[in-house]
């Protein structure tokens, strides 16, 4: 199959290599012709270019630019397309995508694989990023079963696990484990930076080990994913943020009335809700 990758980073590029593996002959689109060669050297791609009007041959299109990048990419991508292509994109947001593109493009199904590492770029990519990892698709009741089959085939062959929600269900559950960790990660680096006393900042930053570095990593991470997560999904967000809030409340009332008892058994109960969420290996 022909198979149009756009935006070489880390999800492109990590795309591109397990597609090839399956021998799929992909094209891809970058920005940059640094991006494209390295692709090429890297064997992400079969070649690669920086115009759009190289994937008018191709059956499928897989969208990996950055989340803002998305509908104006798809936007002018259409017009170079037969009707028959099927375009899916990466975003980890669904809702604004799916309705800006679906009435111009009726071969189109949302996409979302919940896989990454915490490098960027077409040098971070590697080969089965996506195996045992989810992959939410999100047809609409327009979308074509036949469009719906092409992209879960392709899904298949990277062993991911897929998952069938609609758009507005997505962007909530994500609000919840993926946009909202995001924001609590960054305000605790933050908060721990404006530390007043330069002794005890220093002290922390050289004590900090496994604890800090896990709950800070996605603070820590690409600025602009972190405020396009908030732009295309402020609503769900709003309401992660606010119920966090209260939970957070709850424990400074906890901790400054000395209730140490009810202290213990929410720690209890949030020990036994955590395995709920995250499988250990």
């Amino acid at each position: 199959m022909n198979i149009g990758i756009i935006g070489l980073g880390l999800i492109g590029g990590s795309l591109g290599l397990d597609l090839r593996s399956h021998g799929h002959h992909v094209i891809g689109v970058s920005r940059r012709q640094s991006t494209c060669e390295t692709a090429m050297k890297r064997g992400c791609v079969d070649c690669a270019s920086t115009h759009l009007s190289s994937l008018t041959t191709v059956e499928v299109v897989f969208v990996c630019t950055p989340l803002g990048l998305i509908i104006p990419t798809v936007t002018e991508l259409i017009t170079f397309l037969p009707k028959t292509t099927v375009i899916t994109d990466v975003g980890s947001v669904k809702t604004p995508i799916v309705q800006a593109i679906t009435p111009h493009w009726q071969n189109f199904i949302g996409g979302h694989p919940m896989a990454g590492t915490a490098e960027t770029g077409i040098d971070a990519a590697i080969p089965a990023l996506f195996v045992n990892r989810p992959y939410v698709l999100t047809p609409t009741s327009t979308t074509p079963e036949s469009a719906t089959a092409t992209v879960v085939g392709i899904i298949q062959q990277l062993k991911s696990h897929i998952y069938y929600c609609q758009p507005q269900e997505h962007d909530q559950a994500v609000s919840w484990i993926s946009h909202l960790p995001v924001m609590v990660s960054a305000a605790l680096i933050s908060a721990c930076s404006q530390e007043r006393d330069r002794h005890i900042l220093n002290l922390a930053q050289n004590l900090a080990s496994t604890g800090f570095r896990d709950t800070s990593r996605v603070g820590g991470g690409n600025p602009e994913l972190g405020r396009m997560m908030a732009e295309h999904n402020h609503e769900a967000l709003l309401n992660s943020l606010h119920q966090y809030r209260h939970h957070l409340d709850e424990l400074i009332n906890l901790i400054d009335t000395k209730n140490w008892q009810k202290l213990q058994q929410k720690l209890q109960s949030t020990q036994q809700e955590r395995p709920h969420f995250v499988k250990e290996k």
